[in-house]
């Protein structure tokens, strides 16, 4: 085992915890491995036999399959990291990746956290405090509210101001919990309610805050990488407006829907943010595109890798993954960004073990065939091997498809031969969805939104 990678004597990286499980806790032990960093990884009790554990150097049972128990107790991560000697922890994405609590006890313990200040998280994660940074730095906001609200009459108030139909969403938190689309002041109290009642079970924070909505906007988001110290890059952007009740299906890069105009617009507003709030690590800048108007504006900072970070590594030819963990160490960007970008076009196909014919109803089990796709341009991100077992426990992706072609077209053909090729029995899982989705002409003329599943393709 190498030293470690380090810029700095007090930013050495020696040993470092994977707070995460699957796909890209198994990519962080790689990254250490090559690296020259010893891995520490933690698994529950359902998790003993996963790639993460057999590759790490060490590995620890953490708890009980239960994500609160195990994955989701930092008191007791910390206590491995401290115990094994571990100077950092890598936290992925999920899970505590975006927990500003969790970030500030790694730093009272001396153990650095592979990402962004704890301040960052708080200040991004807090959506209406978000959105008050991307108007100082003269990011497009969406039209809303100033604050978010927890009273009933103060929101109902501002709501008048905002108009409808309008949009309701949890201050903190994601994924679709806490939101309400209000067609009609008469539906406001009611979609309240449920929105604040469903924020504060989910992220223990009931406030909401006021957006306009739009009927049809696609998903639009920039990848950056920051260094702390006020210096930023972002990349070309990725469209992920393939989603089911907000929740990502597809993404690609470049966006079929954005020019060069509006390309350029959209990286120096995401460099602008990013620069201004001295963000350290790897992040998103998310967008809403108005076809209609052509205008974009912000929605949020995800303040981690995303899932869908691969979209960029194959057209840049760098390694966000290894670039956290360089960050972290202090080298300069200029060094994590060193070679030479591919550009061409790129799509991920996220494959969960999902009924995507019953309604997306999750599909645990045994994986009785494994046989994934090859072939030029084509990469598979995954954990799973035959023989494994898919648990009931946690987030339904089981791997993700990333192809890469000179130009859409071509990625588009990649992908249907990568998929007809996929071999996967004993449970169902949302391989045959992608292939149906591209024989979609609205898909392959690049003319979906966000809500286009739920509303078009899912009822033909």
């Amino acid at each position: 085992m190498a030293s470690g990678v380090s810029i700095a004597s007090d930013r050495k990286l020696r040993r470092v915890l994977v707070a995460n499980r699957g796909e890209i806790a198994y990519r962080a032990v790689r990254v250490c491995r090559d690296l020259g960093i010893a891995s520490v990884t933690v698994h529950s009790q359902v998790d003993a036999g996963q790639p993460h554990v057999r590759e790490a150097d060490r590995s620890i049972c953490i708890g009980p399959p239960p994500s609160r128990g195990s994955y989701l107790a930092a008191d007791r991560l910390l206590h491995v990291a401290e115990g094994t000697g571990c100077d950092a922890v890598y936290p992925g994405y999920g899970f505590l990746s975006e927990n500003a609590a969790f970030a500030d006890k790694c730093e009272a313990q001396g153990i650095k956290f592979i990402g962004p200040s704890a301040e960052a998280i708080r200040m991004m994660g807090d959506k209406a405090r978000a959105r008050e940074m991307a108007i100082a730095y003269g990011v497009p906001v969406v039209p809303g509210s100033d604050g978010a609200f927890t009273d009933i009459a103060a929101a109902r108030a501002a709501s008048a101001d905002v108009g409808y139909p309008l949009l309701l969403k949890a201050r903190s938190g994601g994924g679709g919990r806490g939101m309400r689309v209000v067609e009609k002041a008469a539906d406001f109290d009611r979609a309240f309610g449920q929105a604040t009642q469903e924020a504060e079970a989910a992220f223990g924070d009931g406030a909401v805050y006021l957006e306009r909505f739009f009927q049809s906007v696609r998903h639009i988001e920039v990848q950056v990488l920051g260094d702390g110290r006020g210096a930023a890059v972002a990349f070309d952007e990725r469209d992920c407006s393939v989603q089911r009740r907000h929740q990502k299906l597809v993404e690609e890069s470049p966006s079929p829907s954005v020019g060069e105009d509006l390309r350029r617009d959209l990286l120096q507003a995401a460099r602008q943010l990013t620069e201004g709030i001295a963000y350290e690590g790897a992040g998103t800048i998310e967008f809403i595109l108005d076809p209609a108007s052509g205008e974009a504006f912000f929605i949020e900072m995800n303040t981690r890798i995303q899932v869908e970070h691969p979209v960029t590594e194959v057209r840049t030819r760098l390694d966000l993954v290894k670039a956290q963990f360089l960050i972290a160490a202090g080298r300069p960007l200029d060094d994590v960004l060193a070679g030479t970008p591919v550009g061409g076009h790129a799509i991920e196909f996220r494959i969960n073990a999902e009924d995507w014919q019953n309604g997306f109803r999750p599909s645990p089990g045994r994986l009785t065939t494994w046989r994934p796709p090859g072939g030029s341009g084509v990469r598979l991100d995954t954990a799973m091997t035959e023989g494994a077992v898919v648990p009931p426990f946690y987030d339904s992706m089981i791997a993700k498809l990333i192809v890469h072609g000179h130009d859409r077209r071509d990625a588009i053909e990649r992908a249907k031969r990568a998929l007809d090729a996929f071999g996967c029995d004993g449970i169902e899982t949302t391989i045959g969805f992608h292939r149906a989705l591209l024989d979609q002409e609205d898909y392959l003329a690049g003319a979906v939104h966000t809500r286009w599943v739920d509303t078009r393709f899912m009822t033909d």
